[in-house]
């Protein structure tokens, strides 16, 4: 790669994004429920702790742990498959939504300081990165729409991709 030129690592950059960050939300995702579900997982106390700030009336920790490790390792399975690609990211922001709650809801575990994390808030904040990876992937062809090409202007031609 390193002989390329800018052309050729834009064209190689574009056709790689979508399956390389499915790969990657696949793998964090699936293997931190099974972490979860294994009872292994460094996350264990800050879930708990959150879970009994917000939800501790609704269910047991154990149930909830359980479902939530279910919900990842669901998650990093749909995101493979393209034609689940809706379902996938929005349950994708679904499980940002709650696990950015810390951020907020228990400062004294993951701040040390005003805009100085600590290694768990550092952990939440880098999943700037799994929206951003959701987002290129939501923003990537449809699979409906796999035999359209983007024209300039960003029309996209009737034509397919190999008549192009």
């Amino acid at each position: 790669m390193l002989g390329m030129n800018t052309a050729h690592l834009a064209s190689f950059s574009r056709s790689a994004f979508v399956p390389f960050a499915r790969f990657s939300l696949f793998v964090i995702y699936f293997w931190f429920g099974v972490l979860k579900i294994a009872g292994v997982s460094p996350a264990s106390e800050l879930v708990q702790q959150l879970f009994d700030k917000t939800m501790s009336f609704v269910m047991p920790f154990d149930t909830f742990f359980v479902l939530f490790s279910v919900f990842e390792i669901l998650i990093g399975l749909l995101i493979l498959f393209p034609q689940l690609t809706r379902l996938a990211v929005s349950l994708i922001f679904l499980h940002m939504f709650s696990t950015t709650l810390p951020l907020v809801m228990l400062p004294h575990v993951v701040w040390q300081a005003p805009f100085v994390p600590t290694l768990e808030g550092q952990y939440i904040i880098k999943n700037l990165l799994i929206i951003a990876c959701a987002l290129g992937i939501a923003a990537g062809p449809s699979p409906r729409r796999s035999g359209l090409r983007p024209r300039e202007g960003g029309q996209r031609s009737a034509r397919p991709a190999s008549l192009t």
